[in-house]
């Protein structure tokens, strides 16, 4: 496909990073929650190498946050989620699939609990914010619904606990995982959180004063120089290593929670309403009918997919989809999920793949790759 401009609008939201990343040769760029998000620096496998040495600074304004505040706080996202909210602590943060009447999942955000009635929902890439406000005035709920001036700042990378102790103390070191803390850099209040979109160390830096943008980035950058600091962005190859999924590519509104392995973070049955209560329930009785799995497609780099690539049985029937590729250094292959039928998810099951530079044999992995 031939190289194409992105044309830059007032529709394209800027970033309060954006200066930075373009001054650090950002190569590919897409739109993330109607914002700028960088996608390459230098290669996909030259960022991914530096990724899994050192330490990265990502713009991820573009996770846009969902403020929701008032006395009905909890009851409205409890009602969006089958995860029991009521058991995430002030302080907290839980990665959380948020599921429609029907069963659909709407967005995989990270829910942050500011207060007892003030919640945070850190979302892909989906109108959350639309849904919500729609929710609560269905319902009449006493809450107030809308999308605060708070922008992410990622700090990515094995050497990340050591730049984080240098800017915030021993308590950065300290933090638990998908656990924040209140503090102050670059002269501005910041929530600081043990989090991030990537299989390594790293932390989310949550700016809340977009005017501070630049003076947050520089100095997270000159007291990254002695970690040998990148300006990066979401590896693709990292975050398949990973197991990570992506909102629009692996998961849609189309896709259920127990087709893609989301159910591991609830239990069914929770006290609080919630609007996906019958129709998981309808599922889990009756069984799912496809599953996201992991697929390894040994050798070459298969050219990226910007359609839809077919997955076929050994008997040539189609039975599922490649939702995200990328080759893989580490496994020398690709690694890939693709949605199939049931009865080809077994670990060791063999598929074809029908690419555009030709059908290549892939296998089905469990989820850590082995």
């Amino acid at each position: 496909m031939p190289s194409q401009r992105l044309v830059y609008s007032r529709r394209i939201r800027s970033t309060p990073f954006e200066q930075r990343v373009f001054e650090n040769g950002v190569s590919a760029v897409s739109v993330y929650n109607h914002m700028t998000l960088g996608s390459v620096f230098r290669s996909p496998v030259e960022d991914y190498e530096h990724l899994r040495r050192y330490v990265q600074v990502w713009d991820v304004s573009c996770q846009r946050q969902v403020e929701v505040v008032g006395t009905d706080a909890l009851a409205l996202v409890e009602l969006t989620t089958p995860r029991d909210i009521s058991c995430c602590d002030i302080g907290q943060c839980l990665y959380t699939p948020l599921v429609d009447e029907n069963g659909g999942i709407v967005n995989d955000p990270v829910i942050l609990r500011l207060d007892t009635d003030r919640f945070w929902i850190s979302i892909a890439d989906s109108d959350v914010l639309l849904w919500l406000k729609g929710l609560a005035a269905g319902r009449g709920m006493d809450v107030r619904v809308f999308e605060p001036d708070v922008s992410p700042l990622a700090v990515q990378g094995p050497l990340s606990d050591d730049l984080m102790e240098m800017l915030a103390g021993p308590e950065a070191r300290e933090l638990g995982n998908f656990r924040f803390i209140l503090c102050e850099l670059a002269g501005t209040p910041v929530v600081l959180a043990r989090s991030g979109w990537s299989g390594q160390c790293g932390f989310e830096i949550y700016l809340q004063d977009s005017s501070r943008g630049l003076d947050l980035w520089d100095l997270v950058w000159t007291e990254g120089q002695p970690f040998n600091i990148r300006a990066g962005c979401p590896n693709l190859i990292e975050r398949l290593e990973a197991g990570l999924l992506s909102y629009g590519s692996d998961i849609t509104l189309e896709t259920n929670p127990m087709e893609c392995g989301l159910d591991r973070f609830y239990r069914l049955g929770k006290t609080a309403e919630y609007l996906s209560r019958d129709a998981l329930d309808r599922i889990s009785r009756e069984g799912v009918r496809r599953r996201l799995v992991h697929l390894l497609i040994p050798g070459d780099a298969v050219p990226a997919p910007r359609t839809v690539y077919r997955v076929s049985d050994g008997s040539g029937h189609m039975v599922g989809i490649v939702t995200s590729l990328a080759w893989s250094p580490r496994f020398r292959g690709n690694l890939s999920f693709a949605t199939v039928d049931v009865p080809a998810l077994e670990p060791g099951t063999v598929l074809t793949v029908h690419t555009s530079d030709g059908d290549r044999e892939g296998t089905v992995r469990n989820r850590t790759w082995q």
